[in-house]
């Protein structure tokens, strides 16, 4: 039995859920997101909330189960607050700035890395050497976040390079004499 979909999705205030065949559309105040779910799980609006339940009791309609019940719980979450990922950079002359519609990365490479902003995501730089990535949808703000870091991910003997804020590079020691 999944522990995450038993529980219902609580519907905010401010925020409307309407089920449409296979499709959960969601619309608040930072817009309006949707999410097609899978055949093997029932999905139902409720007094509680949103209620899925698997149709069966095979494997992928247990496996579908939670994950259907969580990447609706990410809708309700995405149009009321969004989600944030903050990187940090490392390393001396490495900097970040957003200019336009494009982040300017210098990483210690011959040239600046210009990495273009996708729609429906925002990026700050609130100091040069600190990157937030905000947006209403989960998997793209991840994704970006990851994108940037691949540009330059920190190494394990001076820590140089772009990671997570929460990330902790485990260091090595150099070559000994």
């Amino acid at each position: 039995m999944s522990r995450i979909g038993k529980k219902p999705v609580v519907v905010p205030s401010g925020v409307t859920a309407t089920i449409n065949g296979q499709t959960v559309s969601v619309k608040g105040p930072k817009g309006a997101m949707s999410f097609d779910f899978s055949e093997h799980v029932e999905v139902e609006l409720t007094e509680a909330g949103v209620q899925v339940a698997p149709r069966d009791d095979s494997k992928p309609a247990r496996a579908a189960w939670g994950m259907s019940r969580t990447m609706i719980s990410n809708l309700m979450k995405g149009v009321t607050e969004g989600f944030t990922k903050k990187l940090e950079i490392n390393g001396v002359g490495y900097r970040a700035a957003v200019q336009g519609s494009n982040l300017q990365l210098a990483l210690g490479y011959s040239h600046d890395v210009v990495y273009a902003i996708p729609e429906g995501i925002t990026i700050v730089t609130p100091r040069p050497v600190e990157i937030i990535v905000s947006g209403m949808d989960k998997q793209r703000v991840g994704q970006v976040a990851a994108e940037i870091r691949e540009y330059r991910s920190p190494e394990p003997y001076k820590g140089k390079g772009v990671k997570y804020a929460t990330e902790t590079i485990f260091r090595k020691e150099g070559k000994k004499k």
